[in-house]
């Protein structure tokens, strides 16, 4: 994170969808190889951002640049050819018709058409990452724990060696020890594949574990960001509201 130059920039982004605005001037900044941890209320817009970023969304206006490429209206395949995506899902989003090495293979065979003898070696290997025993390798999804299906979800958003990896609420609805097992292994292999990590999250827990720098996404745009010592120090009281889940402040609950 040495370079002055962002990796992804996003300018002025704006969606909506029919009269609600869900993206208002949104502008984020992001080095390579950062983790950059997106945090807000819910239903602000962080799930979108991330697929405007993917290509899955198209934005109102404004403009998405990645490695100095403006991105903004390439489809999801014409991105993949500038950049790797990587994605890990807030359910898992595991196939359960298929085994748990064709699950972590599945953006190799079906993306890059790699033979399934080949996909599975990778598969083995990345099953290994997340500190799964081969034994799981044939199994199915129903048979495994949910920590285990989230680090076999792991697994796959690894298996293609991506520059960027999005992560979608990764600790949801996992008991504490199992969520600080899952953001040691996502810091792990963030590291070891030098990635570039965007991860939306209501879990302090998983941001302090993750994050190099942080955003808070209020009323459609980052009204803050900072690293998570300068989050600890700041009196802006929409991350002092959020950080320690304060009833009152400029954050309402209907």
């Amino acid at each position: 994170m040495t370079s002055t130059t962002p990796y992804i920039e996003v300018n002025s982004l704006n969606k909506a969808f029919g009269d609600k605005v869900i993206l208002k001037d949104f502008s984020a900044r992001i080095q390579k190889s950062e983790s950059f941890v997106v945090i807000g209320g819910s239903g602000t817009g962080k799930s979108v951002f991330i697929k405007c970023i993917m290509g899955l969304l198209k934005p109102d206006y404004g403009k998405i640049i990645l490695n100095g490429q403006d991105i903004t209206y390439l489809s999801p395949n014409d991105r993949q050819q500038i950049a790797r995506f990587g994605m890990l899902f807030q359910g898992g989003a595991l196939f359960d018709s298929l085994s748990i090495w064709e699950n972590v293979a599945f953006g190799l065979t079906h993306g890059q058409s790699m033979s399934k003898e080949d996909a599975k070696k990778i598969a083995l290997e990345k099953i290994d990452a997340v500190e799964l025993s081969a034994k799981v390798a044939d199994l199915y999804p129903a048979e495994l724990s949910g920590g285990m299906q989230k680090r076999v979800a792991l697994a796959r958003a690894i298996a293609t060696n991506p520059d960027i990896i999005f992560f979608d609420e990764p600790t949801t609805g996992l008991d504490p020890i199992v969520s600080g097992k899952i953001n040691a292994l996502i810091s792990k292999c963030v590291k070891e594949l030098g990635a570039t990590a965007i991860t939306i999250t209501h879990d302090m827990h998983s941001l302090r574990a993750i994050a190099d720098r942080v955003g808070l996404l209020f009323e459609g745009k980052l009204i803050w960001t900072g690293t998570v010592a300068d989050m600890d120090k700041t009196d802006n009281l929409h991350v002092q509201q959020f950080i320690h889940g304060n009833p009152d402040g400029p954050f309402t609950v209907d």
